[in-house]
């Protein structure tokens, strides 16, 4: 018997055994809650969001600083005469220059003056390496912004969430996060920063997109109740 016709089947193509998982959807997979949450916001790409957080890193450190246990209102002018009187030139060289008259002259209380100048000298003598944290680890970005006085590891968060683009940050002693989280698990208290941390354990890698939909669901929340409606995405309690 000879044998039959050589077949003419296509070759099979290979599937991947595992399809990505998206950032979003893992973390729809993670949390039941989250997942509600996520499903009732807009979207979120975290370009876009991280655009609020243009300003230049060392600007964006000194206005963390002056805005420290004051209204807005009054950090923002303080801000606007420390800018006006750095005008043109290099920002910690003119700081580091100032006089305490030049600095009290701007609105800045003695503790303050003194934070900026820590933050001013660290970037002229490489001890905060303002340019190069973008290729450190967390933790070793963190050691770096921690060490200045006058910022602490809810600033370093930010900071590494807004200025850097990590994607596994929770800003967890936030008190819009941990109202967040209250409201969307339905807590009857505030929960403390180690508890919004355990909670958060659940969202890793990508506690980062995490805090963006909650930050989006408190700020949801406030515009619906300025504008006198319902709740704004987050959840009735029975």
């Amino acid at each position: 018997m000879g044998d039959g016709p050589a077949s003419t089947a296509a070759p099979i193509e290979r599937v991947p055994d595992e399809v990505a998982e998206s950032p979003v959807d893992a973390l729809r997979a993670a949390d039941p809650v989250l997942a509600r949450l996520i499903d009732r916001a807009e979207p979120v790409d975290m370009a876009t969001w991280r655009a609020r957080w243009s300003m230049d890193r060392f600007d964006a450190l000194a206005r963390v600083i002056v805005g420290q246990q004051i209204a807005t209102a009054a950090a923002s002018a303080i801000f606007g005469r420390l800018k006006a009187f750095i005008a043109d030139r290099d920002p910690a060289e003119a700081i580091a220059g100032a006089t305490d008259a030049e600095l009290r002259a701007i609105g800045l209380s003695a503790n303050k003056a003194a934070s900026l100048r820590d933050l001013a000298e660290r970037t002229l003598d490489g001890r905060l390496e303002l340019d190069r944290l973008g290729e450190q680890t967390d933790g070793e970005a963190e050691a770096q912004l921690t060490a200045v006085r006058g910022i602490g590891k809810w600033t370093a968060d930010l900071f590494l969430l807004g200025q850097l683009g990590r994607p596994d940050i929770l800003p967890a002693a936030d008190l819009g996060i941990r109202h967040a989280v209250q409201d969307a698990y339905g807590l009857d208290r505030l929960p403390s920063e180690s508890e919004v941390r355990g909670i958060g354990e659940a969202w890793r890698p990508y506690r980062s997109l995490a805090t963006a939909y909650l930050y989006g669901s408190l700020w949801a929340r406030r515009r619906a109740m300025k504008d006198g409606t319902a709740r704004g995405g987050a959840p009735d309690r029975e």
